[in-house]
């Protein structure tokens, strides 16, 4: 059977007018700032003087990420289109993609077959210009570190210490460790430096976790840049830095407007990587889909251990929100893959390796249901090779761990492949007596229990050792004033574990944290473990290869 790149099949819909979708979102389409027929910023004056509403918020989350796919934003989109369908006002908020992966191997973030967002082209490479806005205020700020160190350096700025790196929206390794200011003093101070990319940039957790200018301004002083010669932290703010940077995130910060396929709303705004910042789109189009909405559906990135707990630990914590519901996504091929099958077996029927691998699941099904008390379904993605056996075997083993379990076919049928998911969000959504939102750890304890409690009560681990630069940064951290802060464990997303290697549900091991990093703006500390880099390589055949544009702009070979 043959199927059509998702490319072709976003090149063929009709979209509608964006101040359809406005109307449709529950919008004034007064407050949309239009960029072109299809896309839009919504003022922020949308969230000001108007009655909120009472929307269900609906975390989209997953297994263990394989080679093999999960689908998770693909179940997002189908699920929002499919409560749609039930008659349900239902509003998307996803995480703009970064244009490293789309242009290396792991594609967009726009979905995939019938169950996408569109411009599916506009999102995944430039879109409204906001990681354009997010790298230049990052860069500012670096540019105005070095400049200060040169012109005097009144706040006694150790060059060796300084923490702050510049950015760019790419896929480029060779800027992981560089040496600039070379050539003279007119050319800056020689040090050591490099490169994030831009969804590394603690600005760009700042801009997502932001419910105002005045609240990102206030966010961006209080980054942490660097350290004096005696050891007291630098901040934005002593550079002086701030309000320029806020003035290039001013338009940024307003949420963009787009639509799926099928004409449902959705909100695409901010994304910082899941496995080394806190993986969701920005608080304020959560919000605004929350305001105007019966149902939210939004998502999280990676597994439920890196993607959820953040969600809830970080964000939810922050901004005082609570998912009514969370939906499981997994595949049968996934299973097996963490059951011991290979890549290429993955299409012939496995009982035995899909029962090894159904652990992954049900530890993560048990997490949010033990640790964040949130009820939750399990979506299994269906792909045309999966056997009734395997199905029934993955629907037998839900209910043994007190979940249920729904097929969902939005890929290949949009909305309507997903009507008996979203029948299962609603059940679950309308549950009386939910209770309070658990959270992994909590505030009162120290940074070394936080962490610890993560590692224990979500990867199952047995402990935590806190190896190299981390046992003096702990130190600091408290000295500092910072140790109230949460937590934002940087790891593999590939394992439980902080070794990528280890798959399914690993018994028997503990997290090393090789360094701890302040992301006082933000409002976390991040814990470095395994090898986890903040500025990914290409692989040997970039996806960019593929890619091309015609005479007429019409693209190509973009999935």
């Amino acid at each position: 059977m043959s199927y059509k790149p998702d490319i072709e099949i976003a090149q063929e819909a009709v979209l509608r007018p964006i101040d359809e979708i406005a109307e449709e979102a529950g919008l004034n389409p007064n407050y949309l700032e239009h960029y072109g027929k299809y896309k839009a910023k919504v003022s922020l004056e949308a969230l000001r003087g108007e009655a909120p509403g009472k929307g269900r918020l609906v975390l989209v989350t997953a297994i263990t990420p394989t080679p093999a796919g999960e689908g998770k934003t693909t179940t997002s989109i189908g699920l929002a289109d499919a409560l749609k369908r039930l008659g349900k006002r239902s509003t998307l908020a996803l995480r703009e993609p970064s244009m490293g992966p789309v242009f290396g191997i792991k594609g967009g973030a726009a979905g995939g077959g019938y169950a996408q967002v569109v411009p599916m082209e506009d999102l995944n490479l430039h879109f409204t210009g906001d990681f354009h806005a997010v790298g230049a205020a990052n860069n500012l700020l670096a540019a105005m570190i070095d400049n200060h160190i040169i012109k005097g350096n009144q706040l006694g700025i150790d060059p060796r210490q300084i923490t702050w790196k510049r950015a760019v929206d790419m896929n480029d390794r060779q800027l992981r460790f560089i040496v600039d200011g070379l050539g003279g003093r007119a050319n800056g101070t020689p040090r050591e430096d490099g490169f994030d990319i831009t969804v590394a940039s603690e600005v760009m957790a700042v801009f997502c976790l932001s419910t105002s200018i005045t609240d990102m301004k206030e966010r961006l002083g209080r980054i942490v840049v660097g350290y004096t010669y005696s050891g007291r932290p630098v901040t934005c703010r002593d550079i002086k830095a701030q309000g320029a940077m806020a003035a290039l995130l001013k338009d940024a910060l307003k949420p963009n407007l787009v639509q799926t396929l099928e004409g449902t709303p959705a909100y695409v705004h901010g994304g910082p990587f899941a496995n080394i910042a806190h993986g969701c789109n920005s608080v304020l189009a959560t919000r605004m889909g929350l305001h105007y909405a019966d149902y939210l559906v939004t998502e999280a990135g990676f597994g439920a251990d890196l993607g959820a707990e953040k969600f809830i630990d970080i964000k939810c914590r922050a901004a005082g929100l609570a998912p009514d519901a969370v939906v499981l996504v997994a595949t049968v091929r996934a299973l097996k893959m963490h059951g011991g099958a290979a890549k290429n077996e993955l299409k012939n029927e496995n009982l035995e390796a899909l029962k090894a691998g159904i652990p992954n699941l049900t530890r993560h099904v048990r997490n949010v249901i033990d640790v964040f008390r949130r009820p939750v379904v399990v979506a299994i993605n269906r792909f045309p090779d999966d056997s009734e056996a395997e199905l029934a075997l993955v629907r037998e083993e839900c209910g043994k761990a007190g979940v249920n379990a729904v097929l969902s076919d939005v890929w290949s049928r949009g909305g309507a492949g997903g009507l008996e998911l979203a029948e299962e969000v609603v059940r679950l959504c309308e549950l009386p007596d939910k209770g309070p939102l658990g959270f992994a750890y909590d505030m009162e304890t120290t940074v070394e229990q936080k962490i610890g409690s993560i590692a224990k009560r979500i990867y199952h681990a047995d402990g935590v050792d806190f190896t190299g630069s981390a046992v003096k940064q702990l130190k600091q951290i408290k000295e500092h004033g910072f140790g109230g802060l949460p937590v934002c464990i940087a790891k593999t997303q590939y394992s439980f574990t902080d070794d990528a290697s280890k798959t399914g549900a690993p018994e028997n091991f503990r997290i090393s944290v090789r360094s701890l990093k302040v992301s006082a703006g933000a409002g976390f500390i991040v814990a470095l473990t395994g090898e986890v880099m903040t500025m990914p390589g290409l692989p040997a055949v970039p996806s960019a290869e593929k890619i091309d544009v015609d005479e007429n702009g019409r693209i190509s070979g973009l999935f």
